[in-house]
């Protein structure tokens, strides 16, 4: 390949922001773009301000800065979905669709497309879910993810394109608060540790679901898009574990770093939403595909998680 021009959409989110950090750590500041809705993208210069749904700003952003990868991050998660399902489907499928078609036609060599744990429903088997098992998700944000990874599936069969695709578990990192998902609680329960030694959690206190810290996360993703092409099986969301736990695990993690630390349970909507996603992931044919295998467990990541975060002025 040639030398990657990458650009990122959604780069001012939880996860865009880490991503598009590290990928300029590794190709080089002016070789990865930055575009967002959000103003916040100001702060990873060289930036562009892009709504997904413009395409000939996108592609104006495309000729300018000669990109020939794309991370399509632009999304609506899974909570804040449910708020607005028409704009959610809108944002989340026609975005893509539009950088799909730009795709095929500006010859990009390579697109991610991050799906999600979301696209499981109650017909998938809860523990330890396989690669293929049948979809049917119950949230707006599944449903779109689900028709995105088809999506991408028909224009690798269709036009040849490369693109390569993670389901996320729930992503916990102590670089941003969270924006909105179901997951979210796992990344707020640290911030309240440390800044009220108590939280309520919207969850149930058994809610089991998978998770994955963002060190793995970040590296998951470039090692994927950097893997050689004849590596790749799969067109759609390759599933991706880490770790699994509960929320009352999870303060017990924190219990031992701050033993007066508190928790209290009250469950709101994101709870039918969180049951109806699966327990644990089997992630066997990314780890033989291009080697993937966590380096973060639950009191590791909380060990991390505790010391970034009190060096951070949100909790000074």
């Amino acid at each position: 390949m040639k030398q990657a021009r990458i650009l990122v959409t959604g780069a001012a989110g939880q996860l865009g922001k880490v991503l598009t950090e590290s990928l300029r750590e590794k190709y080089g500041i002016h070789n990865v773009i930055a575009t967002d809705i959000n103003s916040l993208v100001e702060e990873l210069p060289p930036y562009e301000y892009l709504d997904i749904l413009n395409i000939e700003r996108l592609k104006s952003l495309i000729d300018k800065y000669e990109i020939n990868q794309i991370y399509h991050l632009a999304a609506i998660l899974s909570a804040s979905g449910e708020r607005n399902p028409a704009f959610t489907w809108n944002i989340n499928l026609n975005g893509l669709l539009g950088i799909l078609n730009l795709v095929v036609e500006k010859k990009i060599e390579r697109l991610f497309f991050p799906s999600t744990i979301a696209v499981f429903g109650n017909t998938t088997p809860r523990v330890n879910t396989a690669q293929d098992v049948p979809l049917l998700p119950e949230t707006i944000y599944g449903m779109s993810k689900t028709s995105g990874e088809l999506w991408c599936n028909y224009y690798h069969k269709k036009h040849g394109i490369d693109v390569r695709s993670i389901r996320y578990p729930g992503v916990i990192g102590w670089q941003s608060i969270p924006e909105g998902g179901t997951t979210d609680y796992a990344v707020e329960i640290y911030h309240a540790a440390l800044k009220d030694k108590h939280y309520t959690c919207f969850l149930e206190k058994d809610t089991r679901l998978p998770m994955i810290y963002m060190p793995d996360v970040i590296r998951a993703t470039i090692d994927l898009m950097a893997a050689d092409k004849s590596d790749i099986s799969l067109r759609y969301g390759y599933n991706l574990a880490a770790m699994s736990f509960t929320p009352e695990e999870i303060a017990a993690s924190i219990k031992k770093h701050i033993p007066d630390f508190t928790i209290d349970y009250k469950p709101d909507f994101r709870q039918a939403i969180a049951a109806s996603w699966t327990e644990s992931i089997d992630d066997s044919q990314a780890r033989k595909d291009w080697k993937w295998n966590p380096e973060y467990d639950l009191d590791s990541m909380t060990k991390d998680m505790l010391n970034n975060l009190s060096k951070t002025a949100i909790n000074k």
